[in-house]
C-alpha cells in the first residue's frame, strides 16, 4: 500500500495539447517537474532490448514465507512479485526517470493548470485476466475499496476526494483544493475487477487466487513456500510500450527459505537463478567454489550513484528512553562505524551522512539563503547547532579503542539525569536503568548489532537483541510494538511529497511513521517540500534545511551505504548491450540465453 500512496507533486507534459476548455492540458504522461523523457507515440524505453525473446524461467530466492494473496489486506504476509505481476496501474514509471509516468490501463490524462480535478482516459484495449473489460466503473470501485477497506493512511490522505464515472472509459477524480500532489498521486492507482472483489472481504487475508490486472497469474504454489507466477498468453499490453523488451520469461518463480545461510547455499548448489547480495562478508567470503570457477554462476560488481536513504539504527522515540536528545546522542557515539566496516565489512561501505545521499538535497556546511531563512523561523524549537555547526555523523580512529567517545557518552547521560550505579545507567529520578531491544528479522544483522550491544555495555546500558521471523517482525512494526529496529528513512532523486508518511504528524498512527515524531517543526518542514516541489530554490532550501533538523534531533544511529550492486547469477541469461537504466539493476530487461543454458550443469532450477 505504501506504492499506491507514494506521491509526486507537479504536473508537466511532453506532448502535451490544450483541450477545448481553456487551461485544461490533454497528455499521454505526467511529470513531477521539466519534461517527460519519451514523447507521445514512443516506441519502447531505450535501456530494453527489443528484440528480446520471451520464454523460459527464472526462479528466485527469498527469505521468509507468505499466506495471503491480497498485497492490501490490512493483515498478513503477501509473496514476493505480486503487485507488479498480478495488478497493473494507471499509469507506469521507468527506470531512467524520477516521478515521470506514462499511460498505460490510462492511455491519457486531462487535468486543468488548477490542479483540482483529473481525468484518466482508459485504453479501450485493457482488459482483466479473465478477458473482462477494464472499465471505468472499476476505477471507481477501486478507489472506493481502499477508502472504506484499505489502510488507514489511504483514506486520511485522500480524505475529501471524489470519484465519478463519466462513461465507460473515463473516469473523473475531483480534489477539495487545488493540489498536485494528491492529483498525481493516483496514477499509480492499481485496478481490480469489481465483478470479483465486490465479494471479497478486502481487509482481511486472502488465501485464493485473485484475478487481476497485470501481465502474469498465479499457476503454482505451496502456502509459505513457493509461488510460480505465469505470463497471461493474451495479454492486452504484452507490445505496449511501456512493456516492450520486458516480461521477457514464460514463469517466474519464488522460493521461500527460513534461513539466510540455507538460501545462500540453495543459490550455490543451484536451487535458484539470481541473487543480489548485500552482506559484505558472504560477498568477501562465500561466493566461491567449482561452479564459480567454471563460468556456471557470474559473479558482478556493477558501479551505480544512486541516490540513497539514511539505512540506520532507528529510535522510537515514543519508548520513555528514548525521548531525550542527549541519550540519543550518547548512543550514537558509541557504534564504531569505522572499526566495524574495517572489520566487519572488508572496508567496502561508507558512512551514510544524509537522508538525502548522493544529492544536491544533502545539508552540507552551515545553513544560508532561503534555508537559513526557514529555520530563522523555528530557531527557538530545533537545537542550537542547527545554525552553529555542520553535522558530521562521530568517528573513531578504527582501533577499537572507543575511550574518547565513552567518555563524551557518559558526560551526555550525566546531563540528561543518568548516574553509572554498579555497572548500570540508572536514571536518578525513576531509578530505571537504560535497557532497550533491538528488533530484527534477519540473524545476518546480528554480527554487526553484537559489537555494538558491547560498547553500549561499557556505558552501563543494556541493548537486548531478538530476532524473529518476518511475519512476526511485520506485526510488531505494524503495532510499533520496538524499542529500536534498523530501517531506511528518505532518499530518493529528489525530497518528495511521500515524506509525510514517514514525518508528519497527521501520520502519527501510521506505521510508516518509523520514529514516532509529532513535531510541529517537522510538520512545516515536510509541508513546505509539498508545496515547493514545482519550486527548485525553494524545494533546495527545504529539503536541506528537512535533513539539517533531523540529523541535529539524532532519531536514528546512521548506518552505511554502497555504491555499486553485487550480483550472481547462474550463467543462463542475456541482457540489453546498451546500458542498464538509470535508477535501477533492470532485471526486468534479462531474457533466457539458452545457449548459454544448455552448458550448465544439471540443477532444480529450470
Amino acid at each position: 500500500m505504501k506504492a499506491l500512496v507514494s506521491v509526486v507533486v507537479g504536473l508537466c507534459l511532453a506532448g502535451a495539447v490544450l483541450a477545448e476548455e481553456p487551461d485544461v492540458i490533454v497528455s499521454h504522461a505526467i511529470a513531477e517537474r521539466g519534461e517527460p523523457q519519451y514523447p507521445e507515440g514512443f516506441e519502447h524505453w531505450d535501456y530494453v532490448n527489443p528484440d528480446a525473446p520471451r520464454k523460459g524461467y527464472i526462479t528466485l530466492g527469498v527469505r521468509g514465507t507468505f499466506d495471503n494473496f491480497n498485497r492490501f489486506a490490512q493483515r498478513g504476509t503477501t509473496p514476493a512479485g505480486i503487485r507488479e505481476n498480478l495488478f497493473d496501474p494507471l499509469m507506469v514509471a521507468n527506470g531512467d526517470e524520477m516521478g515521470v509516468y506514462y499511460g498505460l490501463i490510462a492511455e491519457k490524462v486531462e487535468y486543468p493548470t488548477s490542479h483540482d480535478w483529473i481525468i484518466f482516459h482508459l485504453d479501450p484495449r485493457a482488459t482483466f485476466q479473465d478477458g473482462e473489460p477494464i472499465l471505468a466503473s472499476d476505477v471507481a470501485f477501486t478507489f472506493n475499496l481502499f477508502m472504506e477497506d484499505g489502510v488507514p493512511q489511504f483514506s486520511t490522505y485522500y480524505e475529501g476526494v471524489s470519484v465519478e464515472v463519466l462513461d465507460d472509459r473515463k473516469v473523473k477524480f475531483t480534489l477539495p483544493r487545488s493540489d498536485k500532489a494528491l492529483l498525481i498521486g493516483l496514477v499509480d492507482t492499481p485496478v481490480f475487477p469489481e465483478h470479483v472483489f465486490k465479494d471479497i472481504e478486502f481487509p482481511e487475508p486472502l488465501t485464493t487466487v485473485p484475478v487481476g490486472s497485470g501481465a502474469y497469474t498465479i499457476s503454482d504454489y505451496k502456502m509459505g513456500q513457493y509461488v510460480v507466477y505465469k505470463r497471461i498468453d493474451d495479454y492486452w499490453a504484452l507490445n505496449h510500450p511501456t512493456r516492450v523488451g520486458q516480461l521477457n520469461f514464460d514463469f517466474e518463480r519464488y522460493d521461500y527459505y527460513l534461513d539466510d545461510t540455507v538460501l545462500l547455499e540453495a543459490f550455490k548448489k543451484g536451487e535458484y537463478d539470481f541473487r543480489r547480495e548485500s552482506v559484505s562478508k558472504n560477498w568477501a567470503t562465500q561466493y566461491e567454489g567449482d561452479n564459480f570457477e567454471k563460468g556456471h554462476i557470474v559473479k558482478e560488481e556493477i558501479s551505480h550513484d544512486l541516490p540513497h536513504g539514511m539505512q540506520s539504527f532507528v529510535f522510537n522515540i515514543q519508548q520513555p528512553v528514548f525521548e531525550d536528545r542527549r541519550v540519543r546522542m550518547a548512543i550514537n557515539l558509541l557504534f564504531d562505524f569505522e572499526w566495524t566496516n574495517e572489520n566487519l565489512f572488508y572496508g567496502k561501505y561508507e558512512r551514510t551522512r544524509s537522508y538525502f545521499q548522493n544529492t544536491d538535497y544533502m545539508a552540507t556546511g552551515l545553513p544560508e539563503g532561503n534555508q537559513l531563512e526557514i529555520l530563522e523561523q523555528f530557531r527557538d524549537q530545533v537545537p542550537p547547532e542547527v545554525f552553529t555547526e555542520p553535522y558530521e555523523s562521530y568517528e573513531t580512529d578504527g582501533s577499537g579503542n572507543i575511550r574518547p567517545q565513552l567518555r563524551q557518552a557518559l558526560g551526555l547521560l550525566q546531563q540528561a539525569g543518568y548516574e553509572l550505579q554498579n555497572g548500570k545507567m540508572v536514571n536518578l529520578d525513576s531509578g530505571e536503568p537504560i535497557t532497550f531491544e533491538l528488533l530484527l528479522y534477519s540473524p545476518n544483522f546480528e554480527r554487526v548489532a553484537i559489537p555494538f550491544q558491547e560498547n553500549l555495555a561499557r556505558a552501563g546500558i543494556t541493548m537486548n537483541i531478538r530476532t524473529v521471523d518476518i511475519t512476526q517482525y511485520t506485526n510488531r512494526w505494524r503495532e510499533r510494538d520496538y524499542d529500536m529496529i534498523v530501517d531506511t528513512l528518505g532518499g530518493g532523486a529528489y525530497p518528495s511529497d511521500q515524506l509525510v508518511f514517514e514525518w508528519d504528524s497527521r501520520y502519527m498512527d501510521s506505521t510508516y511513521n518509523a520514529v514516532g515524531t509529532s513535531d510541529p517543526v517537522i510538520d512545516a518542514l515536510v509541508r513546505g517540500i509539498a508545496e515547493n516541489q514545482q519550486n527548485e530554490d525553494m524545494l533546495l532550501a527545504y529539503g536541506r534545511a528537512l535533513d539539517r533538523v533531523l540529523l541535529w534531533r539524532y532519531y536514528v544511529v546512521p548506518n552505511w551505504h554502497l555504491d555499486e550492486y553485487w550480483v550472481a547469477y547462474w550463467n543462463k541469461f542475456a541482457r540489453p548491450d546498451t546500458r542498464m537504466p538509470r535508477y535501477s539493476l533492470g532485471l526486468g530487461t534479462w531474457w533466457l540465453d539458452e545457449e548459454a543454458a544448455a552448458t550448465l550443469p544439471d540443477r532444480n532450477a529450470r
